[in-house]
């Protein structure tokens, strides 16, 4: 199973998997960048690019492909993969939603964040809709602690959400469309929201 998420249904492991042209061109890049005998250092990359090409997950072909690639047994393939909870060894949805628990989110927020996802889906943690559009996690801190609550959906970040922004967040994802990332408020990056409150002013040399 993919760290506990379930897919929406039934599903084969395909036979096989090689990196396509763009892609095998890509892991030759990485793996050229390690010294000669290192070069499985390369693996967690390399898991990554074999996830984005099978559509969001790691089929075991892709596993053993890697294997073979860098000359590693297929065990320690299977040893990183299990490992690192942002390698799905199963398939999950269009939109994986990640919702951060930790401390800091749950204090501000992440409760409610992670009942309207429930909500709008109709699913529960670790789950994938019918429809296959949409996986749901939980996890731990993803280093925004200071926008929070937030969550990831696939590889963006939306940051001071509330149930509402994160209600439409859902929407337009199921809509098609690509909600802006970021901080929800008015607030750019991690700057104070409104905008600064210091330092507001700036004197020219000599003044």
């Amino acid at each position: 199973m993919s760290h506990g998420v379930a897919p929406a249904g039934p599903f084969e492991q395909p036979a096989s998997f090689t990196f396509d042209d763009e892609n095998k061109k890509l892991a030759d890049v990485i793996i050229a960048r390690y010294p000669a005998g290192r070069q499985q250092s390369a693996i967690v990359p390399l898991l990554d690019i074999a996830q984005r090409q099978a559509g969001g997950w790691l089929p075991r072909a892709a596993m053993e492909y890697l294997a073979e690639l860098l000359g590693m047994a297929v065990i320690r393939v299977y040893e990183v993969a299990t490992f690192y909870t942002m390698f799905n060894l199963a398939p999950v949805g269009k939109h994986l939603v990640q919702v951060c628990t930790t401390t800091p989110c749950w204090l501000r927020g992440s409760d409610e964040v992670l009942a309207t996802c429930k909500s709008k889906l109709g699913i529960d943690i670790n789950q994938t809709t019918p429809d296959g559009k949409f996986s749901l996690m939980e996890v731990e801190c993803l280093g925004a602690c200071v926008n929070a609550p937030m969550m990831q959906v696939n590889d963006d970040f939306f940051e001071d959400l509330t149930g509402q922004t994160t209600a439409e967040i859902l929407d337009a994802l199921a809509r098609g469309e690509s909600p802006k990332p970021g901080p929800q408020v008015d607030r750019q990056t991690s700057c104070p929201q409104g905008g600064p409150t210091t330092l507001t002013t700036l004197k020219a040399a000599g003044e």
